[in-house]
């Protein structure tokens, strides 16, 4: 292991964009790119070190960066566009943002190609999903018999609902060890039961091929993705981890999310050390 791998891993984390908006006072409207603060801080606290990933419109620019991080976390925010994978947008308000799937898209490939591990958070499951062939329900409770209410803004991170997550995976692995822990996690032979919070309206439709399912809610929609492999190693989450950090507002009954980020952290280290 070399000296700098010894140190924290560098977590590129992609940037959320606000666009140009003359109507804004801030800034006078103009563009900003930014992370969601618990975001940084749950990736510092899993033993990381949170980097922006800047939006700079050069693919040289995301091979320097990514070159020298040991990972590349896909973090929540807008809309994915249909446009990136072929559609139409059902409604003028589900246009999603383009510009920022472009970013991402090529993050994601880069990545790739460095044998960066991935993990995707809420939008970012979704447009990891997208990177790799597969598409989105636009809208859940348009085109999903039956769906739970997964977003509503006024209540935001306060909903919650139970995921059922396979036992015999990455993630099977993380909480079932620290579900012994904590006491959040209930159990059957197969599966999980996980109690998350639930802040979005569009979730996975068609799998990308590559990709394996391994968590659902009750009324069927994915919470999350698997692929791993010597080479490949990437992880999607519908819910937000960030936000189960044990506080009031988060909601200290519900499953944590802290152990996801220290063992997204270990894979990072590992791999950037030789590991598999």
């Amino acid at each position: 292991m070399t000296a700098r791998h010894a140190d924290r891993p560098r977590i590129a984390l992609t940037a959320a964009i606000i666009h140009e908006d003359p109507n804004r006072a801030l800034f006078k409207g103009k563009a900003l790119q930014f992370s969601e603060q618990k975001m940084a801080h749950a990736v510092w606290r899993g033993g990381g070190l949170p980097i922006q990933l800047l939006d700079l419109r050069e693919r040289e620019a995301l091979e320097q960066a990514l070159s020298v991080c040991d990972g590349l976390l896909l973090q929540g925010g807008a809309d994915v566009a249909p446009l990136s994978y072929g559609e139409q947008p059902l409604r003028p308000e589900w246009k999603g943002d383009w510009i920022r799937d472009q970013h991402e898209l090529a993050a994601i490939e880069v990545a790739v190609a460095l044998g960066k591990p991935i993990l995707g958070i809420c939008r970012g499951i979704q447009v990891l999903n997208v990177a790799l062939g597969g598409s989105l329900y636009q809208d859940i409770e348009t085109q999903v018999a039956g769906s739970l209410v997964h977003r509503d803004w006024n209540r935001y991170e306060i909903i919650e609902h139970t995921v059922a997550l396979a036992r015999e995976s990455w993630l099977g692995d993380v909480f079932r060890d620290h579900g012994r822990d904590h006491g959040q996690l209930g159990s059957g032979d197969d599966e999980l039961t996980l109690l998350t919070n639930t802040v979005h309206h569009q979730s996975v439709n068609r799998v990308a091929d590559s990709l394996t399912v391994c968590a659902r809610a009750p009324d069927g929609v994915i919470e999350a993705l698997e692929l791993i492999n010597a080479e490949r190693w990437a992880v999607g989450v519908q819910w937000h981890p960030e936000w189960l950090d044990g506080s009031d507002e988060g909601g200290p009954h519900r499953t944590p999310g802290n152990p996801l980020f220290s063992r997204f952290v270990e894979v990072c280290r590992e791999r950037a050390a030789g590991g598999s």
